[in-house]
């Protein structure tokens, strides 16, 4: 199988541009998903301490037989507002949250930990990023960034820091491309990474553009999205606990999507959600 592509981020580290994710894996199906998709080929694996499967994830890191220095794995904080995260005792909430989830993981480093949401109406980003500065600069994270942020977060974040959040990880599909977010990432040095790459469900899959798009290249429409996702520039992470999707998912490198394809899927833009606004919305 041809190497999956990678994205040189703004610290200069590359990440895989289509990787393995594991939201909605119970902790005991982690370990055997994550073995299945390292042996399938995927070098980027990313969980998060919300998911509750870090320890799994690392037990299918640990079997899976390949160096630690070829894989990349990313995890998030769950900064949710069980914890008070502002002042000194807010970073310290962070580097302790970081440690467990490392301890979870059985690693020494993480290749990228990203704060999993901005919760804008606390005011508490910022001073969380100060923590993530400490864990880059130890290099026991190799790359920070953020999940679900806006350009206001990201402004903040900006003039609050000489760091720059390597990438924003985001709800990306067909159906919500994110035009307007992916041009200012673009224009910022920070690179776009889709959760919810295919959608989330059989909805978009079964849309008859997609089918027909499907059909002419011999593929299947998952394929097709992923393939979308590659040739946009877009760092994507499908889950699945099905050993054939996994390795379906990753066979994406030998077929490209023409003009005409790409304005069929163009077409299914929507601008709907099927997550949350992180905007206003705020866990608990």
């Amino acid at each position: 199988m041809s190497t999956i592509p990678s994205i040189t981020l703004n610290n200069g580290t590359r990440i895989p541009q289509l990787g393995f994710g594991v939201w909605q894996v119970e902790d005991d199906a982690a370990e055997a998903a994550v073995r299945t998709a390292i042996e399938a080929g995927y070098r980027s694996i990313d969980t998060a301490a919300i998911y509750e499967n870090e320890t799994g994830t690392g037990r299918g890191i640990a079997t899976a037989g390949v160096p630690r220095e070829e894989l990349y794995i990313t995890t998030k904080l769950w900064n949710s507002g069980t914890k008070d995260w502002s002042g000194p005792q807010g970073q310290d909430a962070v580097l302790r949250e970081f440690d467990a989830s490392l301890a979870k993981l059985g690693l020494d480093y993480v290749d990228l930990y990203l704060i999993h949401w901005p919760r804008p109406m606390h005011g508490s980003f910022g001073n969380i990023w100060s923590a993530f500065e400490k864990l880059a600069a130890d290099g026991r994270a190799r790359a920070v960034g953020v999940s679900n942020f806006g350009p206001a977060q990201l402004d903040a974040l900006r003039e609050q820091s000489g760091l720059v959040p390597v990438l924003n990880q985001v709800e990306l599909h067909p159906y919500f491309p994110q035009d307007e977010l992916r041009a200012y990432h673009a224009e910022h040095g920070i690179a776009t990474e889709a959760w919810s790459p295919l959608g989330q469900g059989k909805t978009l899959l079964g849309e008859p553009a997609l089918v027909q798009v499907a059909e002419k290249h011999g593929r299947t429409p998952a394929q097709v999205v992923l393939r979308w996702h590659l040739q946009r520039g877009v760092i994507a992470i499908p889950k699945s606990v099905t050993p054939s999707r996994i390795r379906e998912n990753i066979d994406v490198l030998g077929f490209e999507l023409d003009e005409a394809d790409l304005s069929a899927l163009a077409g299914l833009a929507t601008g709907e959600r099927i997550g949350p606004d992180p905007q206003g919305f705020d866990w608990n």
